[in-house]
């Protein structure tokens, strides 16, 4: 049995778009960094709901830590598999009048109002991991700046102790001046941990940043080429 986290192969998803999401190889071990291009927000989506299961490929196979999805048919094995991804992504929700702390304990307990004192040090290890100032752990999220909004969604894919980090376009909604800070320390967590991570985005910024390998999705086959250095230097 493959020891991978995710391996991917021959996947065709129809997406409602001009072509279906292609992906003819992907495989993904602990450690691996990836930066991939070339699928669009609706298609990062699509990625992210195949890889977790919640939809299968057409065609092709999704194996998740050596489960293929298609034999997932049980509700609580399907739950227990998603504790091992971390997503980060803008479509998660943030409680705006909670604060930064209580928004990323909600992640290890309902009681948050006020805070679990025994969860108190985890969800501030976590904040600070990612780095968030502790000047801002009690300020409301809907006050703080869109990075950190990023940093505590990145800090809530990590509560679970996840082995694979999925981020679906990052930096869309960031300033740019935080773009490159951002990657940086998301491509450092997922390297301190030794998890896997791919970091689906079109910003050559944000890949430059979070490092490893960076690849680029050509839709018409589903291939995964690696940027060459020479090609990096014009984007």
């Amino acid at each position: 049995m493959s020891d991978a986290l995710l391996d991917i192969t021959g996947l065709e998803k129809d997406y409602h778009t001009l072509r279906p999401l292609r992906v003819r190889q992907l495989t993904v071990q602990s450690g691996d960094v990836f930066a991939i291009s070339g699928i669009d927000m609706l298609g990062a989506e699509t990625f992210v709901h195949l890889v977790t299961g919640a939809t299968l490929p057409d065609t092709g196979d999704v194996t998740l830590f050596g489960q293929n999805t298609r034999g997932i048919t049980d509700g609580n094995a399907w739950l227990k598999s998603l504790d091992g991804v971390g997503m980060i992504t803008a479509r998660g929700i943030l409680i705006e009048v909670f604060t930064v702390l209580q928004n990323i304990a909600l992640s290890l307990t309902l009681e948050v109002d006020p805070i679990d004192p025994q969860v108190i040090p985890q969800a501030g290890a976590l904040a600070t991991e990612v780095g968030i100032a502790a000047n801002l752990f009690d300020v409301p999220a809907g006050k703080v700046a869109p990075d950190i909004r990023m940093r505590v969604h990145l800090a809530r894919a990590l509560a679970l102790g996840p082995k694979l980090l999925i981020a679906e376009h990052p930096s869309a909604a960031l300033p740019r001046d935080s773009v490159a800070g951002f990657g940086a320390d998301l491509g450092n967590v997922a390297r301190d941990r030794h998890l896997g991570l791919i970091a689906i985005t079109a910003d050559d910024s944000l890949a430059k940043a979070v490092g490893g390998t960076r690849l680029e999705l050509v839709a018409a086959t589903g291939e995964l080429r690696t940027l060459s250095r020479i090609r990096r230097l014009f984007r």
